[in-house]
């Protein structure tokens, strides 16, 4: 059985809209799309690392170091290999305005994420675990989480483009999920449980194509 390690951040990890700040809820693994992306690809073992808050590669000043997804990255490969595939899904906790970097800053960041993953030898027999990426939906500045990412909006709106770019240059499939999804209307961030639905049969679907 081939195996692939889901990356991302709190809508990998299953974050339900959010109406107050204090809101934890979470998606069972029969709803949010790693769950179903396993579902629907019996002959693989998907691996979820969905981590709430988590950046490219940024210590975040308010909710820790912790967060960084640059420092997580070489354990996490090493614990889960061999690894046939990462699906590298993240950059909008980047759009926090505590962070002050634009979509091409992003799109660079999740382009040294890519290079990690190639170097890590963390596939079969030593290799290099191929990459899927996925871009981000654009996001609002609506509901409870409006302030924290006061400026990101207009910002995420480049981000499927900027990370266009790297797929090219790194010779790596690109899932741009703004054709397929958005986000809730409630916090401007996370997604429903239909979104989540959509985002796993595309992502089913890339892997099928891209890594038969």
């Amino acid at each position: 059985m081939r195996s692939l390690m889901c990356f991302g951040d709190s809508n990998t990890h299953g974050t339900m809209p959010m109406a107050e700040l204090s809101d934890i809820g979470r998606y069972g693994r029969d709803l949010r799309w790693p769950g179903l992306l396993a579902r629907a690809l019996p002959g693989w073992q998907v691996i979820e690392e969905g981590h709430p808050g988590r950046t490219t590669l940024h210590d975040d000043p308010v909710e820790g170091p912790h967060r960084n997804g640059l420092r997580l990255l070489p354990a996490l490969l090493e614990s889960h290999r061999p690894l046939d595939l990462v699906i590298l899904k993240l950059g909008t906790n980047d759009l926090k305005g505590r962070f002050s970097v634009n979509a091409t800053d992003i799109a660079l960041s999740l382009e040294k994420l890519i290079a990690v993953i190639r170097a890590s030898g963390c596939g079969p027999e030593g290799a290099a675990p191929a990459v899927l990426l996925v871009a981000p939906p654009p996001i609002l500045e609506v509901g409870c989480l409006a302030e924290i990412f006061e400026g990101g909006a207009i910002k995420s709106q480049a981000l499927g483009a900027a990370l266009a770019r790297v797929a090219v240059r790194a010779g790596v499939p690109l899932v741009d999920a703004a054709d397929h999804i958005a986000v809730s209307d409630l916090d401007g961030i996370h997604y429903d449980a239909g979104a989540h639905a959509a985002l796993a049969e595309v992502l089913a679907q890339a892997v099928r194509q891209q890594f038969a």
